[in-house]
C-alpha cells in the first residue's frame, strides 16, 4: 500500500511540489501547489485571486489566529489535534490561537484516505515543512518591521523576537507583505526543528486537544445527525447474498398500512457495488424501519447462499496444505529444500473466526443533487476510493461528486470504502429528492465488510543441534484489496502472481532467519461470499497471532526461554537493520522493547494456574514499524476453562510521539480491541450471511472483563510512525502463550474458547 501514496498522494510525494505564501483578504495563506506556477501571476496574486489549485495547509488571520486544514477523517483518534500540533510546533504560533477545519473532497486536497495508521506518519514531513516555511516568512517580514536582520530574530509563541524587541504575528500579518514561493529543492532543505527544540510535540507535552470539546458538549456533528430540507428517509432491504442476488418480486401490501410509507425502489447499479437491492422510502426513519419489516421481497439468490463458516475454514486449510498455492511474499534462502532435507520438522495450524466491525454509529448517508453537483453527506475514511464508485453508479464525471465530511462514530476500517453511499445516491437520483439512508444495527451487520476467517500453517525445520533452520508460513483469507482496490495488489517477490499486502504484512517479520518463506493465499470461497474488509490491525492482527504463537512453541520445544529465543533472533543484522527515516535501528529497537517489557513483569509472583506470555510486533507494515513488546498475565480456571486476562503490559517505541494523550488513547483502545478479538468476539457465516447481527449475539469485550494496562512509551527522537492499530497485534499471541505457561495447553484458534482440553485439566 506504500505504492498507493507514492503514486497518487500529493501530500507525500513532494518532487513536484512548491510552497506559496501570500497575503489575502483573510490574512496570510500558506499553500502547497502541485508545481511552480507557469503563468505570470505571483504567489500573492494567485492566492488572492484563487488562480490556483493547491492544498491550503493553513491560514493566519489578522489577529494571529491559525486555522489548519485537516484532510483526514476524525473517528475518535484526535487526528486534527495531532496534525495541527505538527504545524504549530514548526510555525511557533500560540497554541491557544490554533483551530482546525475538516475539508471536503475538492480535488485541491489531493488523495484522501484515513487508515493504515498512516495519518501522522504520512503527514509529518509535509506539515512540518509547511510550518517551517511560514516561520521563515514571518521572521523575514518581522525583521523588516523591527529594522534588524532575519538571522538576529527568533520565532516564539506567536511573536518575532530580536533582543529586547518583538512584534506579534498579528501585526506582521496586518502590516507585512508576503509574496514567496519555494521550489521543491528549497522545500527539501527547509530547516526543521531538532527534537530538543520542540515544545508542542513529543512526550511530556500536555496541551488542550482541539477536537475533544465538541464531542463532550454535544456540538459535534456526526453523519447520522445531518438533515437536509425536503429529504426523504430510507432503509435498505439487505439481499440474501452479497453477490448475485436478483429481485424477482416485491409485495408491499403490508407496508402500505404504515403511516408515512412512501414506497420502494429497486436499484439498478452500474457500478455493481450493490446487487439485488430494494430501498424503502418514508417520511421518517421509524416508519422506514417498520415498512422494511412489513415488506415481502422474493429473490433469485446468488451461488453462495449455502456457504458456512466451516466451509470457509475447510477451504483455507486445504489451500495452506497445498505447497503450490499462493503468491510468494517472502523468499529468503532455500526454504523448500531445507525443509525437504531436514530430519526433524514441526508444523502447526492456526485459525481466526470471521470478525465484524460493529462501529457504534451504524452506516448512514444523505445524497442530494444541488447546483449541478451530487453532494454526499457522510463520515468516510477513504474518499478517493469512494468517489469513483459514486460517479460510476450515477453515470457522471467524478468532479461532479463531493463528499462532505463529518465525525465518524467509529470507523475501524469499515468506513474506508463507502459502499453504503451508493444506494443512497441511486435512490436520490431515482426519486429526484434528497435521501437520508440509515441502516439499523442488523442491516449494518449483514452489509458489513467482515474481516475474513483465516487459516495459517507454519512449518519449521531443525538442524542436527536442534537449531531452527527454516520457517515456512502459509496463510489464507479473503482479501480486502482484491475486493475493493484491486489496482493496488502487489506482485510476488518472484514476479509471479499478485497478493494483497494488507493480508500479508506481519509475515515479513524482523527475526533474522537464513531460510524463510511466506505465501499469501486468497481464499476464493470467502472472496465470493462477502466483501472482505479492512478491520483494525488488518492482516497483522491474525498473521502475527500465528507467527508469535509458533515462535513460542518452537522455543519450548527447544527447551529455550521464549524471551531469550526471540532476543537472539532480533539482532538487527542484514535487512533487519532497518532504514531511514522510518525504521532506523531496525530489529534492535524491537529487541529493546521486548527486553523492557520482560523486565517489567520479571518480579511478578504467579498464583496457581497463572501465566505470563510474550509477543513482539512491528506495526502495520514493515515500512512503518511501531515496535511493541507485549506481555499478558492470565489466570485459567481448570474447571470451566474460563481465561481471565488480569493485566496487559506494552512497551512502545513509535519514534517521536506527536500527541501523547492521543497516542495513549490509541494504545489503550487497541490493546482492548486485541483482547476482545482474542477472547470474546467472533461471527460466523451461515447460509451465506453472518449469523450474529446485534450485540445480544455478537459479544465483544464487556466492561467487567477489561484488564489493567501498563503502557510505556520509549523516549525517542526518531521519525514518528502510526499508532492507531499496532497495539491490537501482539495481544492475542501474548494471551495464548500465557495460557500455555499457566496450564500447558496450546490454543490455536481465535477467539480462544474454553475448550474441552482446558476443562478436563485437573490440578
Amino acid at each position: 500500500m506504500k505504492k498507493l501514496f507514492q503514486k497518487n498522494s500529493e501530500t507525500v510525494n513532494l518532487n513536484r511540489r512548491s510552497f506559496m505564501i501570500g497575503s489575502a483578504s483573510a490574512g496570510l495563506v500558506m499553500a502547497f501547489a502541485p508545481a511552480l506556477l507557469s503563468g505570470s501571476l505571483s504567489a500573492k496574486e494567485s492566492i488572492s485571486q484563487q488562480a490556483f489549485s493547491p492544498t491550503i495547509w493553513w491560514t493566519m488571520d489578522t489577529n494571529g489566529g491559525v486555522e489548519v486544514s485537516i484532510a483526514k477523517a476524525e473517528m475518535g483518534q484526535h487526528i486534527g489535534t495531532a496534525l495541527a500540533r505538527i504545524v504549530a510546533d514548526e510555525l511557533e504560533c500560540d497554541w491557544d490561537k490554533v483551530s482546525i477545519t475538516y475539508v471536503d473532497t475538492h480535488e485541491k486536497w489531493g488523495y484522501m484516505v484515513t487508515g493504515g495508521s498512516w495519518s501522522v506518519f504520512q503527514s509529518f514531513k509535509p506539515l512540518s515543512q509547511a510550518g517551517a516555511a511560514g516561520r521563515l516568512a514571518l521572521i523575514d517580514a518581522g525583521a523588516k518591521m523591527l529594522g534588524v536582520k532575519p538571522e538576529q530574530c527568533i520565532a516564539q509563541k506567536g511573536q518575532i523576537v530580536a533582543g529586547g524587541q518583538s512584534v506579534s504575528y498579528a501585526d506582521i500579518v496586518q502590516k507585512g507583505e508576503f509574496n514567496l514561493t519555494f521550489t521543491s529543492e528549497e522545500v527539501a532543505k527547509l530547516p526543521l526543528k531538532p527534537a530538543n527544540k520542540r515544545h508542542l510535540t513529543g512526550l511530556n507535552q500536555d496541551f488542550k486537544a482541539l477536537d475533544i470539546p465538541a464531542k463532550t458538549n454535544g456540538t459535534a456533528v456526526y453523519g447520522i445527525d445531518v438533515e437536509i430540507e425536503g429529504m426523504v428517509y430510507a432503509r435498505p432491504v439487505i439481499p440474501p447474498t452479497r453477490y448475485g442476488s436478483k429481485v424477482t418480486s416485491v409485495d408491499d401490501s403490508g407496508a402500505k398500512a404504515i403511516k408515512g410509507y412512501r414506497g420502494f425502489e429497486i436499484l439498478n447499479d452500474p457500478s455493481n457495488t450493490v446487487e439485488g437491492w430494494v430501498v424503502v422510502l418514508a417520511d421518517n426513519y421509524h416508519s422506514a424501519i417498520k415498512a422494511v419489516d412489513a415488506l415481502n421481497v422474493s429473490y433469485q439468490v446468488g451461488k453462495t447462499a449455502n456457504v458456512s463458516e466451516a466451509d470457509i475454514q475447510a477451504q483455507g486449510k486445504k489451500l495452506c496444505d497445498d505447497s503450490s498455492s499462493g503468491t510468494l511474499f517472502v523468499d529468503e534462502g532455500n526454504t523448500p529444500q531445507v525443509l525437504a532435507d531436514a530430519k526433524n520438522t514441526f508444523d502447526a495450524t492456526y485459525t481466526t473466526a470471521t470478525a465484524s466491525h460493529y462501529q457504534l454509529e451504524p452506516l448512514n448517508a444523505i445524497a442530494e443533487f444541488k447546483n449541478g453537483n451530487w453532494i454526499v453527506h457522510t463520515g468516510n475514511q477513504w474518499q478517493s476510493l469512494t468517489l469513483p464508485a459514486l460517479a460510476k453508479a450515477l453515470d457522471i464525471e467524478q468532479n461532479k461528486v463531493i463528499i462532505r465530511p463529518y465525525y465518524l462514530g467509529g470507523g475501524f476500517g469499515r468506513r474506508l470504502f463507502g459502499d453504503w453511499t451508493v444506494p443512497a445516491a441511486l435512490t436520490a437520483k431515482a426519486i429526484g429528492k434528497p435521501v437520508k439512508l440509515v441502516f439499523t444495527r442488523e442491516d449494518d451487520s449483514l452489509f458489513d465488510q467482515s474481516r475474513s476467517a483465516s487459516t495459517a500453517k507454519l512449518t519449521a525445520s531443525f538442524g542436527e543441534k536442534g537449531e531452527l533452520s527454516a520457517l515456512e508460513h502459509a496463510f489464507a483469507a479473503g482479501w480486502p484489496t482484491k475486493a475493493m482496490a484491486p489496482g493496488f495488489l502487489a506482485p510476488g517477490v518472484d514476479g509471479n502472481g499478485k497478493f494483497d499486502s494488507f493480508s500479508a504484512s506481519g509475515a515479513d517479520h524482523w527475526y533474522s532467519m537464513s531460510n524463510h518463506r511466506a505465501r499469501a493465499i486468497n481464499n476464493e470461497l470467502a472472496q465470493s461470499t462477502f466483501t472482505p474488509g479492512w478491520l483494525r490491525s488488518v492482516g497483522p492482527g491474525w498473521i502475527v497471532w500465528s507467527l508469535e504463537s509458533f515462535i513460542d512453541e518452537i522455543a519450548h520445544k527447544q527447551g529455550i526461554d521464549p524471551v531469550k529465543f526471540r532476543l537472539s533472533m532480533l539482532d538487527g543484522k542484514g535487512k533487519q537493520a532497518g532504514k531511514a527515516p522510518e525504521s532506523v535501528g531496525g530489529a534492535r529497537r524491537l529487541h529493546d522493547v521486548l527486553k523492557k517489557v520482560s523486565h517489567k513483569v520479571s518480579s511478578i509472583k504467579l498464583n496457581e494456574n497463572e501465566g505470563i506470555g510474550f509477543s513482539v510486533s512491528s506495526g502495520q507494515e514493515r515500512h512503518m514499524p511501531a515496535w511493541i513488546g507485549t506481555a499478558a498475565h492470565v489466570h485459567v480456571n481448570k474447571n470451566d476453562g474460563k481465561i481471565t486476562l488480569k493485566k496487559l503490559y506494552a512497551v512502545v517505541d513509535a519514534g517521536l510521539i506527536v500527541h501523547p494523550d492521543g497516542a495513549m488513547a490509541q494504545l489503550e483502545g487497541s490493546l482492548l480491541w486485541g483482547a476482545s478479538m482474542a477472547l470474546h468476539e467472533s461471527n460466523s457465516y451461515k447460509n451465506g450471511q453472518v449469523a450474529a447481527t446485534n450485540f445480544n449475539t455478537y459479544l465483544p469485550l464487556r466492561m467487567q472483563d477489561v484488564p489493567e494496562m501498563d503502557i510505556e512509551f520509549v523516549q525517542s527522537d526518531e521519525f514518528p510512525v502510526g499508532l492507531g492499530e499496532p497495539g491490537v497485534i501482539g495481544v492475542a499471541p501474548a494471551i495464548g502463550n500465557a495460557v500455555y505457561n499457566a496450564v500447558g495447553v496450546r490454543l490455536r484458534d481465535l477467539p480462544m474458547k474454553p475448550s474441552a482440553v482446558i476443562k478436563g485439566l485437573k490440578a
